[in-house]
């Protein structure tokens, strides 16, 4: 069985991007904006332990700023089982990562990631 321990490079730039973007919006208050690419990050990364704990722990931390606590339950619920997940790469393609959706569906991955995963 494959361990998924390093996210490739192209991915790792996708990745930091979604999170530049994120951290843009978030600091111009614009928020929907901000969860946005921030679930984008979590798409790009969930393959990849570290990528996808972090993504959950800003989505946390989201959550606390934005006084959610179902996103807060959801987020701690999350980061106790997404890493290990995906180190043995068993997690659901295209999930967004947010409370607002089960954590164990599969969702429609957008087009442009979608690229991304084909050519890594």
């Amino acid at each position: 069985m494959p361990f998924n321990t390093k996210i490739p490079l192209l991915l790792k730039k996708a990745y930091k991007e979604e999170l530049k973007q994120y951290n843009h919006y978030l600091e111009n208050g614009q928020y929907s904006n901000a969860w946005h690419h921030l679930e984008r990050s979590h798409i790009v990364g969930q393959s990849y332990p570290l990528e996808h704990t972090y993504s959950h722990w800003l989505m946390l931390k989201f959550g606390f700023m934005q006084k959610d606590t179902k996103e807060v339950l959801g987020q701690i619920i999350r980061l106790l089982v997404g890493g290990w997940k995906s180190f043995i790469d068993h997690v659901p393609l295209g999930n967004t990562g947010g409370a607002n959706v089960p954590p164990l569906k599969s969702m429609i991955i957008p087009n442009d990631i979608k690229n991304l995963f084909n050519s890594k």
